[in-house]
């Protein structure tokens, strides 16, 4: 009887401190659990809530172009509109679905957007412009995203550089433009900051012909070259433009800025910008050397405007 009751008791005690270890894991872990969500908690963003319908497209207005979404349920489906790049199409794929869904944007100019979704028969809205929203003071839940092609350069800093270069309007350079058939093209300025180069340019049509841009071009190429000899072109893609390349109408003029990777130029070498007329003839195309690319302004003797 002692031995079964010294065996029984041994039992309980085991019984017990396994009880107790693990509760003590449990603990730990959630913890470490509760820890882990408080601090991912700082960098919530709160999504923006939307209603949507089988029968009727949502059209949300973005302030550049998509460059990516991602839709969280097959409930929804969505695209870009046709010829215009920052105009999201939005609708239900399936009648009234009750769960919540939601879809993530995040557009050229490095902003990240968070919609929740939920369906209405009857949507009060139909149409959203992001920029209206933004200047409504709700800029917390819109976030900065790094783009590859800008390295360290944050959208939001690389779009007030753009800003600031167009609103300041400073001709610098006086020597580098292009003059025919009535149309000018004029490069008014270059700049540097963060391993960019940023061109400001004024495309001028002073007929009564309107100007419809086909497209643009910046090439390095040789600076002189015989006739037996091969033509070495580079072409350089811009990373950012201010506004997009647009048709200039009769008796107007559009400025612009660009921005490109940092580079320089051999002696033998030289910048082309050309801008090509649709279904025309009235092409422009202005030169830049190595001597005016180590000229380049320094963005920071500009007051950023954000």
């Amino acid at each position: 009887m002692k031995i079964l009751l010294k065996n029984l008791l041994l039992m309980m005690l085991v019984s017990a401190i396994s009880l107790q270890i693990h509760a003590q894991t449990q603990d730990s872990i959630t913890g470490k659990g509760t820890a882990a969500e408080s601090q991912l908690k700082i960098g919530k963003i709160e999504p923006y809530w939307l209603t949507v319908t089988y029968e009727k497209t949502t059209h949300i207005i973005f302030p550049a172009k998509i460059k990516y979404v991602d839709l969280g349920s097959e409930n929804v489906i969505a695209g870009k509109a046709e010829s215009a790049e920052n105009v999201l199409r939005i609708k239900a794929a399936v009648r009234d679905f009750e769960s919540e869904t939601n879809f993530s944007v995040i557009t050229e100019d490095g902003k990240f957007y968070s919609f929740d979704v939920f369906y209405s028969k009857y949507p009060a809205t139909l149409n959203y412009d992001v920029l209206k929203m933004l200047y409504s003071r709700e800029k917390e839940n819109v976030k900065d995203v790094l783009f590859e092609d800008m390295g360290n350069s944050t959208p939001s800093l690389t779009n007030a550089a753009l800003r600031a270069i167009y609103v300041k309007n400073r001709k610098l350079i006086r020597h580098i433009g292009s003059h025919s058939f009535g149309i000018s093209f004029l490069l008014r300025g270059i700049y540097i900051h963060g391993g960019k180069y940023y061109f400001h340019t004024e495309l001028k049509n002073t007929t009564n012909v309107p100007f419809p841009v086909d497209f643009m071009t910046f090439k390095i190429v040789d600076r002189k070259r015989g006739k037996l000899t091969a033509s070495q072109e580079i072409e350089l893609i811009p990373l950012r433009s201010y506004f997009p390349v647009t048709d200039i109408g009769e008796n107007n003029s559009e400025r612009n800025v660009f921005v490109l990777d940092q580079f320089t130029l051999a002696d033998d070498k030289m910048l082309v910008i050309e801008i090509f007329e649709r279904n025309g003839g009235r092409n422009q195309r202005v030169e830049i050397l190595n001597d005016d690319l180590i000229h380049a302004t320094l963005v920071k003797n500009l007051k950023l405007i954000f």
